[in-house]
């Protein structure tokens, strides 16, 4: 049977690589909005856009981390009330919602992996904002609403953290990095498939409405994570060295600890994602990585 899939945010890195795996889906058919088709803060066009869909996945947001320290108000209006107005169009429809929200919405201060119900409480106005996302899922389709935190995403398209490192192996002999953040680096094509396989297990009921946390398995820090980068890209690792968080004073304060827990997967019969090594290995392979590589280490 043919699903009707609605995907927003669609030119994005997260939504170019969901893209990518439902059309290798026959049973999906796809509709992919980027930010230039479809506004989320326009109640009327999310309407018109969620009429005839059985699944929407949300990875249109405001990513803007900084930015949103000066302008809440505007990050708000697409992370938190664009979101519901989502929710509110599949409660009208009967759709599902996979909407993508943020480690960020959790303090940072734990020491052992956040699981899915702990007490959010965001120590930046990008939390905030994503927060008011995932509390407009849970109250408007508290059976159809999947909230999916993910964090440290990286992957082909776009600007991100494993992009970045390799493109300055060329630049500078040594980079300094981050060693007292922990979390968990997440491929955005390996969420991508997540992603996919979820909404299909929801449609079937075989996944419970929630929060699950769509991370890599295991932990590191940003140090760790950009070693692995180089060591995996024939690099010499001995060029990262680590720093504090206090070397790079930024507008947003960035939680210390984001590794998450992963047990609600095993309630849709699913194991969790892979261990963070392997995604960026194989993650590595790929011509939008492998080509960032400089020929001369």
């Amino acid at each position: 049977m043919t699903t009707n899939w609605l995907v927003t945010g669609a030119a994005g890195m997260l939504g170019r690589d969901l893209l990518a795996v439902l059309d290798a889906d026959p049973e999906a058919k796809v509709t992919a909005l980027r930010r230039a088709d479809l506004d989320i803060t326009d109640p009327a066009a999310v309407r018109a856009a969620v009429e005839g869909q059985h699944v929407v996945v949300n990875c249109a947001a405001w990513t803007d981390v900084d930015g949103a320290e000066s302008a809440e108000p505007a990050a708000t209006a697409v992370n938190g009330t664009g979101v519901r107005n989502l929710a509110q169009a599949c409660a009208e429809t009967g759709a599902l919602l996979l909407n993508v929200s943020t480690d960020y919405v959790l303090p940072g201060d734990a020491e052992q992996p956040y699981p899915e119900d702990a007490p959010t409480s965001p120590v930046n106005a990008y939390g905030r904002s994503k927060l008011a996302g995932e509390q407009a899922v849970a109250e408007l389709l508290p059976q159809t609403g999947y909230t999916v935190r993910t964090a440290w995403l990286y992957g082909e398209y776009g600007a991100n953290f494993v992009a970045t490192m390799l493109k300055l192996a060329a630049q500078r002999d040594t980079l300094d990095v981050v060693d007292d953040q922990h979390g968990q680096p997440t491929w955005s094509r390996a969420l991508a498939e997540r992603l996919a396989v979820l909404g299909r297990a929801a449609l079937a009921g075989r996944a419970p409405a929630g929060v699950y946390h769509g991370t890599a398995s295991g932990r590191t820090t940003w140090f760790g994570l950009a070693r692995e980068a180089y060591r995996l890209s024939g690099l010499d690792p001995e060029r990262i060295r680590p720093t504090t968080s206090a070397a790079f004073a930024r507008p947003a304060v960035r939680p210390a600890f984001s590794v998450l827990a992963h047990d609600r997967w095993a309630e849709a019969g699913l194991e969790p994602l892979a261990p963070w090594q392997d995604m960026l290995s194989e993650a590595l392979r790929r011509p939008g990585f492998a080509d960032l590589v400089p020929t001369s280490n």
